[in-house]
């Protein structure tokens, strides 16, 4: 058995040119089992409750100086959604101002391929909930605007013919 905790602390945080603070996350994502017990074409993404108030959101936090934006988008979604699998070519970039603080942050989305969800050892799980639904519905319930844009990205590049 492997424990895993999550980090904390700003020591190794990252911050752009401009003093923005660098975040990374991750959509997870994968294709329903259909009633017939194959894989289906039907897309989920996977949505986890915030840690300070109310509403969904997708895996986020800090890039820090000891790990690629990779490893700190793999790391987020283990940590926050107790979820391991394939990262892959990032969505985009944007920059916000948090709501909460009034900050200048520069969050970098990626989709993961979820291979594995964990059950009953990821380090956010007794502070968080998460919930598989379409990316319709996530589009709907997501908090973040900009989250919302990096979902329309992914549902684009999956869904284009020429992916």
């Amino acid at each position: 058995m492997v424990c895993i905790v999550s980090r904390t602390g700003r020591e190794l945080q990252r911050y752009n040119n401009l003093g923005c603070r660098q975040v990374v996350g991750c959509i997870p994502y994968r294709y329903k089992n259909g009633s017939d017990g194959k894989i289906s074409n039907e897309l989920e993404v996977l949505m986890i409750s915030s840690q300070k108030g109310q509403g969904l959101l997708f895996p986020k936090g800090g890039w820090e100086l000891d790990e690629s934006v990779e490893e700190a988008a793999s790391r987020e979604s283990l940590e926050e959604a107790g979820v391991r699998g394939n990262v892959e070519r990032k969505l985009g970039k944007w920059t916000f101002i948090s709501k909460r603080y009034g900050k200048c942050y520069e969050g970098h989305m990626f989709p993961l391929l979820v291979k594995e969800q964990l059950d009953d050892l990821w380090p956010e799980k007794n502070v968080r909930s998460r919930i598989w639904m379409s990316a319709a519905q996530a589009r709907e319930v997501c908090q973040h605007g900009w989250m919302k844009e990096a979902l329309d990205v992914l549902v684009d590049r999956l869904t284009s013919p020429q992916q």
